[in-house]
């Protein structure tokens, strides 16, 4: 019975299983499977690409002026969640009471090809509030990102400007914060970050 000729018995149980056109069963589902997979992979592709953002990836020395005092943290820096932002953990070597990092943050950025904007979600340890007004939009310079916190108490006159300037000929970046209060701007931080 295992020696039926396939071109009388072309469906029979002994047989392969045959799919017009000549194809067998495993080979249609080798090919099933390699289209899924390159679907897949094609799926996973990077959605947000950021040539400037790119360039902020990696670790970092963070040294400079904050609040008036020199200060040095280290940063780690991601990209995550699909290449759909960037991730970035400060970290002050300062320690507080407990021993702890003085100051902590965990950073999201992307870049919103549809609004040609950055957004950015910034939480820190100085107290909480970072998701009562969460959101900063950022606007794109030469070789920058300009953000502007806005102060949920008044949002017209206050908030924190942030801005990153990135110095490509020593692969370093500038980082000035602002504090505006009734339209005037103070300086709170001026630091610059290099590579570790």
């Amino acid at each position: 019975m295992a020696n039926l000729p396939p071109d009388r018995y072309p469906n029979h149980p002994a047989q392969p299983y045959a799919i017009p056109g000549g194809h067998s069963m495993k080979t249609s589902l080798a090919i099933l499977a390699l289209l899924f997979m390159t679907s897949f992979s094609a799926a996973q592709e990077p959605h947000h690409n950021d040539p400037l953002l790119d360039h902020l990836t990696g670790n970092w020395i963070l040294q400079g002026t904050i609040a008036g005092h020199e200060t040095t943290h280290d940063i780690q820096s991601e990209w995550v969640l699909n290449h759909e932002y960037l991730r970035f953990h400060e970290t002050s070597r300062e320690k507080n009471a407990q021993g702890q990092p003085a100051y902590e943050a965990i950073v999201f950025i992307e870049w919103d090809e549809s609004s040609n904007e950055y957004k950015c979600l910034w939480l820190d340890s100085t107290g909480g509030g970072g998701l009562s007004n969460p959101i900063a939009q950022g606007k794109r310079g030469n070789e920058e990102m300009t953000f502007l916190f806005k102060d949920k108490k008044d949002e017209n006159n206050s908030g924190v400007h942030t801005t990153f300037v990135y110095r490509k000929a020593t692969d370093t970046w500038s980082w000035l914060i602002d504090n505006e209060d009734v339209g005037k701007l103070t300086s709170f931080a001026r630091v610059k970050l290099t590579r570790k």
